[in-house]
């Protein structure tokens, strides 16, 4: 569990109130997300499940600011999100949210540094010296000046990590991070996930379908048919 050391809970870094969305086709309205309450307490690491269709991808894609809320609202880090233009909502993005991807998301003509660095460069802030850090962390010291392609899927993932911890964003939100590994690689990638988290501080909030993996977040919330139906606290298991 995260260890606070004031006597009460962390302050929220994550705040979503009454959050809705809704997607209106042809014919009918089909209702995502029904009314979503959830804080996050700063350093916590939250893992959301539920059945596919139950709207987990879509909050986090909400939390993210990839998408219009249809209602409510999304406070990160004490900036609210909802309504914000998209020129602001960027710059919220690249200050305060690191992404991981299922399918890495690494671009094709940059090598594994170069992917490191984007996120700092795109602010005006590379630091070569934290990327090669992050890099040696998970272990791709010898491969930074390898391509993607050149790359197993393991190593790409672990790219995109160091990637997603490259601005010292406060906040992490990973999408089945582990879902195109195999189990070993999984469980590699998960534990980096764990130690950069912890290491860095990050707020972590992590998609998954998979219950051994949720097994090691602080907090498991599962959401069905766009509702929280369970939200409890976890005894930690770290990973093998």
């Amino acid at each position: 569990m995260i260890k606070d050391e004031a006597p009460h809970i962390l302050p929220a870094i994550i705040v979503v109130r009454s959050l809705t969305k809704s997607i209106a086709t042809s014919t009918h309205r089909v209702d995502i997300l029904k009314g979503i309450d959830i804080e996050v307490p700063r350093g916590q690491f939250v893992a959301i499940m539920g059945p596919s269709g139950s709207g987990k991808s879509t909050l986090l894609g909400l939390l993210a600011g990839l998408d219009d809320v249809s209602s409510g609202s999304i406070v990160l880090d004490g900036v609210e999100i909802t309504g914000l233009k998209e020129d602001r909502l960027a710059l919220v993005r690249g200050r305060k949210i690191g992404f991981v991807f299922q399918s890495y998301q690494l671009i094709p003509t940059l090598t594994a540094e170069e992917n490191v660095m984007l996120p700092a460069e795109l602010m005006g802030v590379g630091d070569l010296s934290r990327a090669r850090d992050l890099l040696d962390r998970v272990g791709l010291a010898d491969r930074r000046e390898h391509y993607p392609v050149q790359l197993s899927g393991g190593e790409q993932q672990r790219v995109a990590l160091a990637r997603a911890f490259m601005v010292n964003a406060p906040i992490l939100l990973a999408d089945e991070p582990t879902g195109n590994l195999d189990s070993v690689n999984g469980q590699a990638v998960l534990q980096l996930l764990i130690q950069l988290n912890r290491r860095e501080g990050t707020t972590l909030v992590m998609v998954t379908h998979d219950r051994e993996l949720a097994a090691h977040a602080d907090r498991r919330i599962t959401l069905r048919d766009g509702l929280v139906v369970s939200d409890e606290l976890a005894n930690v298991e770290q990973p093998a």
